[in-house]
């Protein structure tokens, strides 16, 4: 026992954390990430009732979502990078200033995407899914426009857990993103399965939870939390400056996402050409691959402030410290969860009501993901979140597009379409992708060239 807690202690602490404190800020990420990711599998599987051309749907326009989504999801961790810096160099001002204008950058961006995006919705979906069944395209319009049409709530949400990440109150960004994912689960029990409302039931549920969720999000940063100081008044006299600084930090995490993610799509467009059944098999192997995910997704979420304050601060040393311990975790926690799905797994599958063709194809992915995510998923994610807190955040986005696009996508058509594996080559082109890009980014760390970059 005293060797565990020597262990701990040596690798999960630093001159500003403790291992008490590295652990009360990652826990409520661990919860929030729980609910986030069984919901999104629960959603799943209550949609299957209204058949597979709903399932493909809201995948296909899932992907877009997350696509556009992620854009100021990204720009919100700038937020969250700049808040924790300051927090650390203890500059309360320009702390208050950071996180007022995230905020509002943030909705503003995802208010100019809801309108352009709603707008061309028709050319849109013609362009990305046009080679997909009439069932499926009737679905996905549908759906889409629900989910565009959230977008401002769902950014003030983000924007507010962000800011509240980069000083560590990861309880209160835990609650929110819970009151808002909770809500939208209980609604789709209600117009899904009780009212059989279907797809537009599942779209009318996304757009009330988020509005609750911003709401709320917003009655807590203006009455409740008194170190962020947001206002309505501060909020109302744009800070253009800012503003500014929100964006040109944010900017590289944005880009990142937006060609990273972008390539997803081009694979999405692939797996679309391979018919329903492979979009379905697509969909479920998703939602069971995100079990893995809840534990090292948490960690790459809770080490950006962590690293943030402690670069703010001047302690580079602890950097690597908590960067190779959370490797280990990360690469632990897979292993167990892998173990578990697969066990699980004949009774996980039932849920979504999937064809005995779908069963097999949906089981060989996530074997093949298990192993891989425990041996590069973790360098591949983990890293660049160190670099990002830490300013290199340009590096970052670089390294992600080029292997995005050099890799992800020659390797899946190579594997997926010219060499006939279908879906699993799809997969395998991801997976391999991980370990060139984790590789890249460990050479990176070690150099130490992200020592030189500050932002505050």
């Amino acid at each position: 026992m005293n060797w565990l807690q020597q262990t701990i202690k040596k690798n999960f602490s630093s001159t500003l954390f403790t291992p008490d404190e590295v652990g009360k800020l990652v826990l409520p990420i661990v919860v929030d990430q729980s609910f986030i990711i069984g919901m999104a599998i629960f959603n799943t599987a209550m949609i299957s009732s209204a058949g597979i051309a709903a399932v493909s749907a809201v995948n296909m326009v899932e992907s877009l979502n997350i696509f556009l989504v992620s854009i100021f999801i990204a720009l919100a961790t700038g937020g969250t990078v700049l808040v924790a810096q300051a927090r650390g160099k203890r500059d309360q001002a320009l702390l208050q200033r950071a996180a007022t204008n995230t905020l509002v950058t943030v909705f503003l961006l995802a208010l100019v995407f809801t309108i352009i995006m709603l707008v061309f919705h028709q050319q849109i979906l013609s362009g990305v899914f046009g080679g997909s069944s009439e069932a499926v395209m009737k679905n996905a319009r549908i759906y889409y426009i629900g989910s565009v049409a959230s977008y401002p709530a769902l950014a003030i949400v983000e924007a507010a857990c962000g800011v509240l990440r980069g000083v560590a109150d990861t309880k209160t960004s835990f609650f929110l993103s819970f009151v808002t994912n909770f809500s939208y689960v209980g609604l789709n029990l209600l117009f899904i399965l009780v009212f059989h409302f279907g797809i537009v039931g599942m779209s009318v549920a996304i757009n009330l939870a988020r509005i609750a969720g911003a709401l709320l999000s917003l009655w807590y940063l203006l009455y409740r939390n008194h170190e962020l100081a947001i206002t309505i008044k501060r909020m109302v006299h744009l800070d253009w400056q800012m503003m500014k600084r929100v964006l040109v930090v944010g900017f590289p995490f944005a880009a990142e996402q937006l060609f990273f993610n972008g390539g997803k799509i081009i694979t999405q467009i692939f797996i679309v050409g391979m018919g329903t059944l492979a979009l379905t098999s697509n969909a479920i192997a998703t939602s069971l691959t995100m079990l893995l995910e809840i534990i090292p997704g948490s960690l790459s979420l809770a080490l950006v402030p962590i690293v943030g304050q402690s670069i703010g601060a001047g302690d580079t040393q602890s950097v690597k410290r908590f960067w190779r311990s959370f490797l280990g975790l990360s690469s632990f926690s897979t292993v167990v969860a892998g173990a578990l799905l697969l066990v699980l797994y004949p009774w996980i599958i039932e849920l979504f009501n999937a064809p005995a063709a779908v069963e097999s194809s949906v089981f060989w992915i996530t074997v093949m993901v298990i192993f891989f995510r425990i041996l590069f998923w973790p360098v591949s994610f983990i890293t660049p979140s160190a670099l990002r807190a830490a300013g290199d955040a340009n590096f970052t986005s670089l390294v992600s597009l080029s292997s995005m696009w050099g890799v992800r996508i020659v390797l899946g058509y190579l594997l997926g379409i010219t060499l006939n594996y279908g879906l699993l080559g799809i997969w395998a082109a991801m997976c391999l992708e991980w370990g060139v890009r984790g590789g890249i980014f460990a050479l990176r760390l070690k150099s130490n060239a992200w020592i030189k970059k500050r932002l505050v």
